[in-house]
C-alpha cells in the first residue's frame, strides 16, 4: 500500500472534516467472490466508507472515500489477502464525501474492452513512471501521446499534443486502433488514461494491432498530477465520482456532469437557460418541439423493431389464467371450459384435462364444480401464434394518452390464438416501465384509431367516456353493393353473447340495443361503396353485423357475410385468419374525447386505409 507523502499533499495536518479519496486495481484471478463481495461489503459498512468496489475473475477495481483513518483501515485489511499485497493506490482529498452510498458489484470484467483474449493479469505492456514521462516531455523526445479515454474526457483536459480516437466507450478501442494506417505503427507510443487500468487492456491491444513500441503511463494522469503537477497537461481530468473533475492539484474543479449526455459542465453550462438538472445541458438542449420529435422518431423505430419481430411466432411455453365468471358457478368443469372458449372442442379440453395441463387450486378434473372467482391455468407448451401486421403507427403520445393506428390483422388484446402477438404485449416491450390500458375495443381485423392510457388515473378519466358512450367515433367502410339510400340509421339489437366456434353475434328482438348511422361517401365501378359510419352505442362486431343486417357486408368480412364474397384486392379475413394480407374493410377513422390533462375536447384522425383511397 502506497502511503507516502506526495508533491501536492499538504504539509500540515488535514482538518478533521477532510475526506479520503481513494483509487486503486489490481488484477488478479479471483475465485469465491460472492463470499469476498460479502466480506468487503461489511467491512465498508462498518467504516462507514462509500463508493464502488467492482469484483470480477480477472481482479478488482475500487474508488472509496471515507474518513482517513478509516480508510487506511480498510487499505491495512485489503492488503492483507495475498492477492491485493501489491496493491497500488491514488490518494486525493476533498471537504465533502463525493460517493453517496457504498456498493460492491460482481462484473465479469472489471473494465471492459470485447477482447476476451486480453489477460493483464498474464500480461501487459511496458509501465512508464510519471517522473519518467515528464523528463520525456521535457527533452522533447519524438513520441506518440495517445489518450485512451472517451470523448466527453478528452475534451475536459489532456496533455498537451496528446491524440484521441473520437471513442463513445472503451469497447470501440480495439476497432479504432485497426483503423491507424501501418506506417504510423513503428513510432514509439505512450498511453495514457484517468488512472491506468484502461491501459492495462490498450497496450495488448495495440500490439496485437501491430505497433512495436507501446508504453503506458503508470497510474494514469492521477499518478501524474500526485507526482509531478500540471506540467504539460492542460485543462482538467475527469473522475468517476461526484467530483467529477479535479485540477492538477488534485482538487476538485467545481463542475457538473449532464446526466443526459455525459458531458462536463462549467458554471456559465450550469447558468445558462438551456440545463435542467437530470434532463439536459446546452450541448444535448433541444428546442422542445425537436426533443418531441427525436423521442417520437425514437419510439416509432422501438414499436417497429418489436413487431417486426413477430415475439409469438417463436415457440414458447404459454400460460393463461381462467377466471370462473358468476354465471358459470355450480357448472362442472368441462362444462364451463367448452362454454367459456366455445372454438375450442370438447374432446380438446378433456385431453388437456387429463394431460394436466388445466390446473388450479384444485385438482382439475372434469366433473368437479366450479365456484364463482375460482382460477385455473391453462399450460400451452410450444405455443406458436398466428403471424400478424406490424406496420403499427405511434400517431400522438403525451403524459396521459398514447393514439396508435392499429393495422390488421392484429388483436388489441391478448386472446384466443394470440399472446405476445398482441398490441397491449407489443407497445408493453416500448413502454417498458409503464402499464398501458386500452380505453376502448377494437376488431383484430379492424384498423385505425386505438386509445391507450399511460397512467391509472388517465384510465379512471378517460376508459368511462367510452363506456359511457361519451367519444364521438367515426369510421369508414367499404361495402358490397350500391345502397339505395344515402345515409341511414340501423337500430337492430344484437345478441350479447356469441354463437358457435367462431364467435358470431346476430341480430335478435331481445338482444341489446344497438345503433349506428350510416351515410354513403362514394359508390365506385366495382360495385362496391365507402361509407361513414358513426355508432351510437359499441356492442362487439355491431358495425359489421348492421350492415350486414342491411344487406351490404363489409369487404372481407366473411363471418357475416352470406355468400362470404371476396374482399378489395381478392383476399378475405376470418377471425382465425393466420395470412398478414388478410383484409377486412373497417377503419377506425376519427374520434373525439375530453383530454384527462387538461380537461379539454380533442380529435384524433388516423390516415386512410389504401382500399378508402382507391
Amino acid at each position: 500500500m502506497n502511503t507516502s507523502a506526495t508533491a501536492n499533499s499538504p504539509e500540515k495536518p488535514l482538518p478533521s472534516d477532510t475526506f479520503l479519496n481513494v483509487a486503486a486495481y489490481k488484477f488478479a484471478s479471483l475465485g469465491g467472490l460472492e463470499d469476498l463481495r460479502g466480506e468487503l461489503r461489511t467491512r465498508c459498512l462498518d467504516l462507514d466508507l462509500k463508493g464502488t468496489i467492482l469484483l470480477s475473475p480477472e481482479g478488482i477495481n475500487l474508488f472509496l472515500a471515507g474518513v482517513p483513518t478509516s480508510v487506511d483501515d480498510f487499505l491495512d485489511y485489503l492488503t492483507t489477502m495475498p492477492e491485493f499485497l501489491d496493491l497500488e493506490v491514488k490518494r486525493s482529498y476533498s471537504d465533502k464525501l463525493p460517493f453517496r452510498r457504498m456498493l460492491v458489484r460482481l462484473k465479469k470484467e472489471i473494465i471492459p474492452c470485447g477482447a476476451a483474449s486480453i489477460r493483464p493479469q498474464d500480461t501487459t505492456s511496458p509501465k512508464l513512471g510519471a517522473r519518467e514521462l515528464k523528463q520525456w516531455l521535457d527533452e522533447g523526445r519524438d513520441i506518440r501521446l495517445l489518450d485512451v479515454r472517451n470523448n466527453y474526457e478528452f475534451e475536459l483536459g489532456t496533455f498537451r499534443g496528446a491524440e484521441q480516437l473520437d471513442l463513445r466507450h472503451f469497447r470501440e478501442f480495439g476497432q479504432a486502433i485497426e483503423r491507424i494506417p501501418e506506417n504510423e505503427k513503428q513510432q514509439p507510443v505512450v498511453m495514457f488514461c484517468t488512472g491506468g487500468i484502461r491501459c492495462e487492456k490498450a497496450g495488448p491491444l495495440m500490439e496485437q494491432a501491430g505497433f512495436e513500441h507501446v508504453y503506458q503511463l503508470d497510474g494514469g494522469i492521477l499518478k501524474y498530477f500526485e507526482e509531478c503537477g500540471g506540467e504539460h497537461y492542460e485543462g482538467d481530468c475527469f473522475v468517476f465520482d461526484g467530483r467529477v473533475a479535479v485540477d492538477s492539484h488534485l482538487q476538485p474543479t467545481g463542475n457538473l456532469l449532464c446526466f443526459a449526455c455525459q458531458a462536463v459542465l462549467t458554471a456559465d453550462d450550469v447558468a445558462s437557460g438551456k440545463f435542467l438538472f437530470g434532463q439536459y445541458c446546452p450541448r444535448c438542449y433541444q428546442e422542445p418541439r425537436q426533443r418531441r420529435k427525436a423521442e417520437y422518431l425514437q419510439r416509432q423505430q422501438r414499436i417497429r423493431t418489436l413487431a417486426d419481430a413477430q415475439p409469438g411466432c417463436q415457440p414458447y411455453d404459454n400460460v393463461r389464467k381462467i377466471h370462473v365468471p358468476g354465471r358459470f358457478a355450480g357448472h362442472t368443469l368441462i362444462d364451463f371450459l367448452s362454454a367459456w372458449l366455445p372454438n375450442v372442442s370438447r374432446g380438446q379440453w378433456l385431453q388437456w384435462l387429463e394431460q394436466e395441463l388445466i390446473t388450479g387450486t384444485r385438482v382439475g378434473r372434469p366433473d368437479q364444480v366450479v365456484r364463482e372467482g375460482e382460477c385455473f391455468i391453462q399450460h400451452m407448451p410450444d405455443t406458436v401464434e398466428p403471424m400478424i401486421n406490424p406496420n403499427i403507427e405511434l400517431l400522438h403520445e403525451d403524459s396521459g394518452l398514447v393514439v396508435v393506428n392499429k393495422p390488421a390483422p392484429l388483436p388489441c388484446h391478448p386472446s384466443g390464438r394470440f399472446n405476445r402477438n398482441s398490441l397491449v404485449s407489443i407497445l408493453a416491450g416500448a413502454y417498458p416501465n409503464e402499464k398501458l390500458r386500452v380505453a376502448h375495443r377494437l376488431d383484430a381485423l379492424a384498423t385505425g384509431l386505438v386509445v391507450l392510457c399511460r397512467k391509472y388515473q388517465a384510465a379512471r378519466y378517460v376508459q368511462p367516456q367510452f363506456a359511457e358512450q361519451q367519444v364521438h367515433k367515426g369510421y369508414l367502410a367499404r361495402v358490397q353493393g350500391h345502397p339505395d339510400w344515402q345515409q341511414t340509421t340501423c337500430n337492430a339489437a344484437i345478441s350479447a353473447e356469441a354463437q358457435g366456434a367462431a364467435g358470431r353475434r346476430r341480430v335478435t328482438d331481445d338482444g341489446q340495443s344497438a345503433t349506428t348511422h350510416f351515410r354513403v361517401v362514394r359508390r365506385f365501378d366495382d360495385q362496391t361503396a365507402l361509407l361513414q359510419a358513426i355508432p351510437q352505442t359499441g356492442r362487439t362486431h355491431q358495425i359489421r353485423l348492421h350492415l350486414a343486417h342491411l344487406g351490404h357486408a363489409i369487404c372481407g368480412d366473411d363471418l357475416y357475410a352470406t355468400d362470404a364474397p371476396p374482399s378489395v384486392g381478392g383476399a378475405t379475413a376470418t377471425e382465425s385468419e393466420d395470412a398478414v394480407s388478410a383484409e377486412l374493410c373497417l377503419h377506425a377513422r376519427q374520434l373525439s374525447l375530453i383530454h384527462p390533462e387538461p380537461e379539454q375536447s380533442v380529435t384524433y384522425v388516423a390516415p386512410l386505409p389504401e382500399w378508402a383511397r382507391r
